[in-house]
């Protein structure tokens, strides 16, 4: 690929944290690995992303996807591949 990895970067306040993003970053990390995304995929974590009333919270390269359990990030994280793909052809 290209183009700049997509930015995933989950939230791991507390609040987030418990309500799911603890399973999320281990999800998405596997995800990652076991595709070899590495260089398409970048991966971080904060402390608080200030929506804590609508977590579990992360942005994927800018846009806030908030109250996202697990498998809907690892899903919308396909999807994002996937059109990044299409548009690089």
């Amino acid at each position: 690929m290209s183009k700049d990895p997509l930015e995933l970067v989950v939230c791991l306040g507390s609040a987030c944290f418990s309500r799911g993003n603890a399973r999320a970053v281990r999800e998405v990390q596997e995800y990652i690995a076991s595709r070899h995304l590495e260089d398409e995929v970048q991966l971080t974590g904060t402390l608080c992303q200030n929506r804590c009333r609508q977590g579990p919270n992360a942005t994927l390269s800018g846009e806030c996807l908030c109250g996202v359990d697990p498998v809907a990030l690892r899903e919308l994280l396909e999807d994002r591949l996937a059109r990044a793909r299409e548009q690089g052809s």
